[in-house]
């Protein structure tokens, strides 16, 4: 009685926490699967993105900035990044400011790096992949609510999990036999095939499911994030801060330091996919660089900064430093953007993340008929 009593208790609280979330899980799903393959579907439509290789070098970071900052002369330019001999460099404007409500923008000038000629001038907050990401993130809902909202129902969905591998365990081995796979006779009621897809299904996507949750709430919760690395033994800030960079007049300053520390960037990472380089926002900041080593993901990059008065190096205490000072704890939570994505695997990995996407898409929807044909038993 004492089983049957808890397992009653798990299967009302497996039903009412899927009801309440459900929509919002199925939406975050399959917004999921139509983002998965966006860099591979805009490298083919976006023929901007890429230019002929030529036999000469690249235009100074400077030059671009000059070219792109005329264009776009009252936002702040954010970074100058190249991609390549064969891809277009970016100059990259963004701004998010909640102290004095302007609007924000995150624009991209594509720019042939060979001659600086503009190729394309892109609104990064537009378009039908930033509706889909909007739908992911935020539920098409203002920020500061839809990210609360994304992520609550994303916990909920964690609790279900647990709840419904509780509720999949069979109490003997002949039930287990139904557990595994599809065992469909022929004449076999709709219903129970329904509630076959909704509890072999969930069983064999759980484990990836469980990894798409928390690396989600890695970035829907504060609170989350930090006791998740904690929990995995990190010991670094999350929090971005760049170090400060103080001006004294003994110091002659350094001519063009953006163009040299881009320059020593080149030196240090000759087959680096992406060498990114950030003009100081200010007096005191330093100039922020990186280098991507990897083709498709985001983990292995660099990141370095540099006082722009004397191109002395300096140090952070956050994990978005030089990645042989990450320790292990570091570098997975540096790598939760491309966990969740599937990209850690590459191509196969956005494929099967894709598929595992469409399969917990079709969970709400196999556990409302359930609960609908339990409800409406002559109807179904």
């Amino acid at each position: 009685m004492k089983k049957f009593g808890f397992k009653k208790i798990i299967r009302n609280l497996h039903l009412w926490l899927g009801l309440t979330s459900g929509s919002i899980v199925f939406v975050i799903a399959i917004t999921g699967c139509l983002y998965a393959f966006q860099e591979e579907i805009q490298n083919i439509t976006e023929t901007y993105r890429f230019v002929k290789k030529e036999n000469k070098p690249f235009l100074l970071p400077t030059e671009l900035e000059q070219i792109a900052r005329a264009e776009l002369p009252r936002k702040s330019l954010h970074a100058i990044k190249y991609n390549g001999e064969s891809q277009s460099a970016e100059a990259i404007f963004f701004s998010h400011d909640d102290e004095n409500k302007q609007k924000d923008y995150y624009d991209i000038i594509y720019l042939n790096p060979y001659t600086g000629e503009i190729l394309e001038v892109a609104d990064m907050y537009s378009g039908f992949f930033r509706w889909v990401l909007d739908g992911h993130f935020y539920l098409w809902l203002p920020h500061e609510i839809g990210q609360t909202v994304v992520a609550s129902a994303t916990l909920v969905f964690l609790l279900m999990l647990i709840t419904g591998l509780i509720l999949w365990y069979p109490k003997n081995k002949k039930a287990a036999q139904q557990r595994f796979w599809f065992r469909w006779k022929k004449g076999l009621k709709w219903k129970r095939k329904n509630y076959d897809l909704h509890n072999i299904t969930g069983f064999y996507v759980m484990s990836i499911a469980l990894i798409f949750a928390i690396t989600g709430l890695v970035w829907g919760f504060p609170w989350f994030a930090y006791s998740y690395y904690t929990l995995i033994g990190g010991e670094k800030s999350l929090v971005y801060q760049d170090p400060i960079s103080q001006k004294e007049i003994s110091v002659t300053s350094v001519e063009k330091p953006l163009d040299k520390v881009w320059m020593l960037m080149k030196k240090d990472y000759p087959n680096a996919q992406s060498i990114e380089v950030h003009p100081p926002e200010t007096d005191s900041s330093s100039i922020a660089a990186n280098a991507n080593l990897d083709k498709g993901t985001y983990w292995k990059t660099d990141y370095r900064y540099f006082d722009p008065y004397t191109l002395e190096e300096k140090e952070v205490n956050h994990i978005y430093g030089k990645l042989q000072n990450a320790t292990i704890s570091d570098k997975l939570i540096r790598m939760n953007y491309d966990i969740h994505t599937g990209a850690i695997l590459g191509l196969p990995g956005k494929i099967f993340a894709f598929l595992i996407s469409l399969l917990i898409a079709s969970l709400p929807i196999t556990g409302f008929l359930i609960w609908y044909g339990r409800r409406n038993k002559n109807r179904l």
